[in-house]
């Protein structure tokens, strides 16, 4: 028999982060995804947006593929405002 188990809005936490981390690690996620969509939607190259970025291209392969640990926030948000995009931070009371 499978058990089938609702998820949360925080994937992180269903893997059995502690909150805190949770939160950092899909924050960083959702920006990660969209700096990814950004160089998608360009059709740029992995060296063409690590040009742009003033990254390496080894540093944007690791964006493109996911690699959470290699980012932080401040980094992720600096991107984004060299792309042009305006990152806002929503603050809300969790619900239950």
């Amino acid at each position: 028999m499978t058990n089938i188990v609702k998820a949360s809005d925080n994937i992180f936490e269903d893997l059995g982060f502690d909150p805190q981390e949770a939160a950092n690690l899909k924050i960083r996620a959702d920006l990660m995804l969209d700096i990814r969509r950004f160089i998608i939607a360009k059709k740029w190259t992995q060296a063409e947006a690590a040009e742009f970025f003033s990254e390496t291209q080894p540093r944007i392969s690791n964006l493109m593929n996911g690699d959470i640990d290699r980012f932080g926030i401040d980094k992720l948000v600096q991107m984004l405002s060299i792309a042009g995009m305006d990152v806002r931070v929503l603050v809300a009371p969790k619900t239950s």
